[in-house]
């Protein structure tokens, strides 16, 4: 097997400790929410939506830190991004990773949850890890879980990749399966979010809530690191390149199956990491009329899309917020 590990150097290390040692937790299950940013103009666009979502209709968690995480690409946000992020007193975090993992989809995504988790050891009761293309709409209360559950999920937005539960494990799930030591007994039906499909557990990677100590997205990095690049995997890379897309999740989905039992797991209502991308494809009961209705939101960078205000399911305030926070961009 091989290798990837992130590194860190001296100064990193430093500036998280000085950063976290004079942080002011909320009161209300000392929550942290902790995403990623980019130096590109999606990114930073998101980022911003979703810090300043989080500060304006997040409720009692409103003033909860945010961690935004700054892989080294050797390029430098804009002074327009760092400027907004600061008045909305986000703490940026660099971190170096190897460049193989950063030329590899989504594989950033376990590197920076668990670089976020160590730091987060200690400091807060909840480590809320959500994708950077998130706008929160409401209080994400059920993100506090309850005494008995370790981790709040929600399941993957369609089947795509997923084992549908009825059928046999295909070789890729075979492998990951493999590899993660997946205990069969912990194996459950799980609807998909939009697409109402049966499968066997598939969670979203952009929308988690964990208790830090117990180590969760530590064990996610280090075996995917250990994993994504063996040649089992890239065979069935260059048959389908959904796999390579999304094998940092379905690695995700098989931890989190070794790691707790059902009972540990608590799936978060409906009204969480809403596609509202993939409204018009929603075949459920619970598909809301307008995003409103929802506590969490996904999107795939509606903004990029000039006439973006006549397509989204919205009312007129949330666009006017949106265009508002949008032109400062």
């Amino acid at each position: 097997m091989c290798s990837t590990t992130y590194t860190t150097d001296v100064a990193v290390i430093l500036y998280c400790v000085i950063m976290i040692s004079g942080m002011e937790t909320n009161e209300q299950g000392n929550v942290i929410f902790a995403s990623v940013v980019l130096p590109n103009k999606l990114s930073e666009t998101d980022a911003v939506l979703l810090a300043a979502s989080i500060r304006e209709f997040g409720g009692s968690l409103a003033n909860a830190p945010i961690w935004f995480f700054m892989p080294e690409y050797g390029e430098q946000l804009t002074t327009a991004t760092t400027t907004k992020l600061d008045s909305l007193d986000v703490k940026r975090v660099p971190l170096k990773l190897n460049k193989e993992v950063l030329r590899f989809p989504l594989a950033h995504y376990p590197f920076i949850a668990a670089a976020a988790e160590s730091l987060a050891k200690g400091t807060a009761d909840f480590l809320v890890w959500l994708g950077t293309n998130t706008i929160v709409l409401q209080e994400p209360q059920a993100f506090i879980l309850p005494d008995n559950k370790i981790i709040g999920y929600r399941p993957v937005h369609h089947t795509n990749v997923g084992s549908p539960y009825s059928a046999p494990l295909d070789s890729f799930w075979t492998l990951v399966y493999e590899w993660c030591a997946v205990p069969e007994d912990h194996i459950f039906p799980m609807k998909t979010h939009v697409d109402g499909e049966i499968i066997r557990p598939y969670f979203n990677a952009g929308c988690l809530a964990t208790r830090p100590e117990k180590g969760l997205f530590t064990a996610w990095r280090n075996t995917f690191s250990a994993i994504y690049w063996e040649n089992s995997l890239r065979q069935l890379y260059q048959k389908d390149n959904r796999y390579v897309i999304f094998i940092h999740q379905a690695v995700l989905s098989g931890i989190i199956l070794r790691m707790f039992t059902p009972d540990e797991m608590y799936e978060l209502p409906f009204t969480y990491n809403y596609p509202m991308h993939l409204h018009t494809e929603d075949v459920t009961a619970h598909q809301p009329s307008t995003v409103e209705e929802c506590i969490t939101v996904r999107h795939e960078g509606f903004h990029r899309d000039a006439s973006w205000a006549d397509k989204i399911p919205a009312g007129e305030p949330l666009k006017q917020w949106l265009a508002q926070h949008l032109q400062s961009q």
